[in-house]
């Protein structure tokens, strides 16, 4: 048994069966076979040898007619490895002595000379070859029978190097039941998802793939950012109990809270809604007593899309006519593309560039093509006349992007208009504040926009200069860092000041350690992921005094460093929730 300790992401717990990405998405159906199959499963092995040693000498041959033997030698390099009777023995004992399927053997001892190579300085460049050997093995030897992210055909916790949001678009959610990565940092978009999914993660583990095999079981504790793999007997028991109680403790709390309002002890109202990536996820949002929907982020339309083709209008309206749906009634705010950075899926309209997140991406994409956002924007408007619907640009830097944003939208209404088609010509306009650009100049803003949302996660990276997907600085990433609690009350002094909403629908909100210093800087309104987080948020809320939370939030403003106000905000919280007899949210 060996723990690992990552940053959590996603709470939760499950225990379940490796499907490792690493090895092309495979996870090996079987690990043993019965007696007397041994001579069976070594032929089988030895023809996947032979088979992949041809394959690598035919690929030899034909790079050194392209581009000369120097490179051809990579696959020499390989060729040689598999036609060594040495290195081959070492497989074909773990089927005679272990009874391991072929495919389990490979794995099992691939696993052992990567971790021979990374403990040489010298051999350690070379572990990318034993990878790509493991996977031409494993290519041969299963064939057909390989499985796809898309296509589970059991439950398993999915381990990989990293996950991009295409990968996590492609994947069966239903037969994916935690995952866990080398890389990512507390607000990559694989967290955000596996946080909107309620599906428990663990991100910056460093070599958790080298360290597990397909088909291993492990242990995903989200909450404390554990991955246990290969746990003994009484470690999954105990696991399982927990996981039971915490069940049982939130059915009760939905069933206590769901139809109880969402205010303060002295009448303060605070709305919860929640964050989406898909239609299908309202149902759940409003089981778990959403006021509505905060945040719906579109871009899930592209990164999940097999086809290279941008979706159109129709393909929009479908998707927000099924959320409006399930709503009745109820407000649904609609996030325009923040495609660009690393959500693109469409090859034809990536942008190569040397810093994507301060390049060309989001709403600067959009203005940059307005055929992708004019189709968009089409298809907001028609869902406006069929519910409560707003529409919110996403990482405006200052006015003129905003005019030429809604210049764009003016021109949309005028065609439907000529069209005659039918929209909500009081639809409720707003921004992103995620930019520190933005906040200075919230004022301005203000009095061109009908609401602002928070999106915490750019506004702290952009703040701080953290790239927020990276395990490496993961530890700056600093949310009650004091320049950030200051931008998000300058933020909503603006909007107070000009008289419109103004919410979180950053990971902030979704973190419960926040929600009283949020309300404390006078946010009135929290969207998050996953809905689940709903009753517990509006337990804390129905706990307090709106007093309570404002001194929280002047005791961490004064407390100067980062390190300084994240130990004031706990030991605050620690307080507040002993004297008002509840849990404490850390």
């Amino acid at each position: 048994m060996d723990i690992r300790q990552g940053i959590p992401v996603s709470t939760g717990i499950t225990i379940g069966e490796v499907f490792l990405l690493e090895a092309e998405g495979v996870r090996i159906p079987s690990h043993f076979i019965p007696e007397g199959e041994e001579e069976h499963e070594v032929e089988r092995l030895e023809k996947a040898f032979n088979n992949a040693l041809a394959e690598l000498e035919g690929l030899a041959d034909e790079l050194r007619k392209k581009a000369g033997q120097k490179i051809a030698e990579i696959f020499v390099a390989h060729a040689g490895m598999l036609g060594d009777e040495s290195f081959r023995q070492e497989f074909f004992e773990r089927i005679q002595k272990k009874n391991y399927t072929a495919e389990f053997a490979v794995a099992r001892t691939m696993r052992h000379w990567r971790k021979l190579f990374q403990a040489d300085d010298f051999l350690a460049p070379r572990v990318a070859d034993l990878e790509d050997l493991e996977r031409r093995l494993l290519k041969h030897l299963l064939g057909q029978k390989r499985e796809e992210l898309s296509s589970l055909q059991k439950e398993v916790i999915l381990v990989a190097h990293d996950l991009s949001p295409s990968q996590i678009a492609s994947m069966d959610t239903d037969k994916v039941k935690g995952f866990a990565t080398n890389a990512g940092g507390p607000t990559s978009h694989a967290g955000i998802i596996a946080s909107a999914l309620g599906i428990p993660a663990v991100v910056g583990l460093g070599s958790i793939t080298n360290d597990v095999t397909g088909g291993d079981t492990i242990i995903i504790d989200g909450g404390r950012g554990l991955v246990t793999i290969e746990p003994d007997e009484e470690t999954c028991q105990r696991y399982s109990m927990r996981r039971q109680e915490v069940l049982e403790s939130d059915q009760v709390l939905r069933r206590e809270l769901k139809d109880l309002p969402s205010e303060t002890k002295d009448g303060l109202k605070v709305s919860l809604m929640a964050n989406i990536e898909s239609p299908k996820e309202v149902a759940k949002a409003i089981e778990y007593g959403a006021d509505g929907i905060g945040l719906y982020r579109t871009e899930f339309l592209y990164v999940g899309s097999k086809s290279q083709e941008a979706p159109n209008a129709n393909n929009h309206f479908r998707a927000y006519m099924d959320a409006l749906n399930d709503l009745d009634g109820r407000p649904m705010i609609i996030r325009t593309l923040d495609l660009g950075a690393d959500k693109f899926s469409m090859s034809d309209n990536v942008v190569k560039e040397r810093n994507p997140f301060l390049g060309l991406r989001s709403l600067r994409y959009c203005l940059k093509n307005p055929e992708v956002f004019e189709e968009q924007l089409r298809a907001i408007l028609r869902a406006s006349a069929y519910g409560n619907v707003s529409l919110m640009f996403p990482l405006v830097s200052g006015l003129e992007e905003l005019q030429a944003a809604k210049e764009i939208l003016n021109d949309v209404k005028k065609q439907m208009d000529d069209n005659g088609d039918e929209y909500d010509p009081d639809l409720p306009v707003g921004i992103m504040i995620e930019l520190p650009s933005a906040v200075m100049n919230a004022d301005v803003l203000a009095q061109h926009s009908d609401f602002f949302s928070i999106g915490t996660n750019d506004l702290i990276q952009y703040t701080l200069a953290v790239d927020r997907g990276n395990e490496h600085v993961a530890d700056l990433y600093r949310p009650e860092h004091p320049a950030v609690l200051k931008l998000i009350k300058m933020a909503v002094e603006a909007a107070n000041n000009a008289g419109i909403p103004i919410s979180v629908c950053g990971e902030m909100a979704s973190v419960v350690l926040y929600t009283v210093l949020l309300i404390g800087l006078g946010v009135h309104r929290l969207s998050l992921a996953p809905p689940q987080l709903i009753p517990e948020v509006k337990k804390i809320i129905r706990s307090i005094d709106q007093a309570d939370a404002e001194e929280l939030a002047k005791q961490v403003l004064s407390a100067g460093g980062p390190e300084k106000a994240r130990e004031v905000l706990l030991d605050a919280n620690r307080q507040l929730m002993k004297d008002k007899g509840i849990a404490p949210p850390i």
